[in-house]
């Protein structure tokens, strides 16, 4: 039999499932409450607004173009929908500045692709995504950190970048309501980010998937608003923002979207020909409708009920953690992160945890570049109803107490 381990290219040996994703096979246990996945809730799924929009695209005269090949760049209604969207946010484009990619996930894998060659170097949180370093780990980066405040200076992330054999390419972040932190960074963060950008002569990579889910307090410009008002527009711009529709109207249907310079599109749309040729064009028009339709009003829903899971979340935290264990409150997004003593594991606490009290979530360590933060754990709130934070609250913080 041939040995498959020793045809597989070299950057396959970075590759790595998923923690999160091995874990959301859990959710198939009713037995285990899951605070895991970052999971919409499908019970707040505009379903009625899909049904009608497929309904639609299926039976009218759009039907043959819903079932064909359609162009690289995107669905056009749909690109001028977020062209739309975007001056909301404040960034002025227009559709030449967007492509529509199969979810954001899909768009982070391209810039990997268009900008990391082996050896260069990636500057990310400490923690980050999961799926971020997932999507570039193929690339064969090296990692340093994002450190908007740190006292790194630009020529010392020079050499150590040169000393790994390759340059700082990006700068990759979540601005608002991180993964995995909840963490929103301030309006001073966001300048020096661009700051240092500009300094390495780098870009920066901007991952707005939970923007659109803010609960309390006061939005903060995008750093691509920053950015053009530094440019003076957009096709000067050296941010990269990539949007999503998962978080907001459905992660089912894959879509997300990406704005930038015309040149960066341009060589995504070249990636894309040669990956998947385009993102499926019937869920491209049905989400066109279902957005022109419903996405105000889907918003302040699915705040509403998020804010409502978070507050629950905290209540339930602060009523049965010990002593030694502290979190953040994030004003939106899914997630709150929780800092366990030192001398706990959370990987280890995760197994008892899914064996003893079937209680589920994602260890803090698979957010770290280095692998370290071993204490650290996420904990999801979108998904799981009031009752079941109270009661999955209870019976970790009684197993963490236990240990200590």
């Amino acid at each position: 039999m041939l040995d498959w381990t020793t045809q597989f290219s070299h950057r396959t040996a970075r590759m790595q499932a998923s923690e999160i994703r091995e874990l959301l096979k859990l959710l198939d246990d009713p037995n285990v409450l899951s605070f895991a996945g970052g999971i919409p809730d499908p019970e707040l799924f505009p379903a009625d607004a899909f049904r009608r929009a497929y309904r639609e695209v299926l039976s009218d005269d759009g039907c043959d173009q819903a079932l064909q090949y359609s162009v690289s760049e995107g669905f056009a209604p749909l690109r001028r929908w977020i062209a739309g969207y975007m001056t909301t946010v404040g960034i002025e484009c227009s559709l030449d500045n967007i492509m529509i990619t199969s979810g954001s996930q899909q768009a982070l894998d391209y810039l990997g692709k268009l900008f990391l060659s082996p050896g260069d170097t990636a500057l990310v949180g400490w923690p980050t995504y999961l799926g971020a370093l997932q999507a570039f780990n193929a690339y064969e980066p090296s990692y340093d950190r994002l450190e908007p405040f740190g006292n790194q200076s630009t020529e010392a992330l020079q050499a150590q970048a040169k000393a790994k054999g390759g340059a700082v390419k990006f700068a990759y972040t979540t601005p608002d309501f991180a993964n995995p932190t909840g963490e929103t960074l301030s309006l001073e963060a966001r300048a020096r980010i661009l700051d240092q950008a500009e300094a390495l002569d780098c870009l920066v990579i901007e991952d707005a998937a939970y923007q659109a889910l803010r609960f309390k307090g006061k939005s903060i410009d995008p750093i691509l608003k920053l950015d053009i008002e530094r440019s003076g527009n957009i096709d000067a711009t050296r941010t990269v923002y990539c949007g999503s529709f998962s978080k907001t109207l459905s992660p089912g249907l894959r879509l997300g979207w990406v704005v930038a310079a015309k040149p960066v599109v341009q060589r995504l749309v070249l990636i894309k020909q040669a990956a998947d040729l385009n993102t499926s064009a019937i869920n491209q028009m049905v989400m066109t409708k279902v957005a022109e339709a419903v996405f105000t009003d889907q918003v302040v829903r699915v705040r509403d009920s998020y804010a409502h899971r978070l507050s629950c979340l905290l209540t339930a935290l602060e009523a049965h953690m010990p002593s030694g264990v502290s979190w953040n409150e994030p004003e939106g997004g899914m997630f709150v992160w929780v800092r366990l003593p030192e001398s706990m594991d959370a990987q280890a606490l995760l197994k008892e945890a899914i064996e003893t009290i079937q209680v589920a979530f994602v260890p803090g360590h698979a957010f770290f570049a280095d692998g370290t933060g071993r204490n650290y754990l996420r904990l999801n709130f979108s998904l799981p109803k009031p009752a079941q934070i109270e009661e999955g609250m209870k019976r970790l913080g009684g197993l963490i107490a236990s240990k200590l």
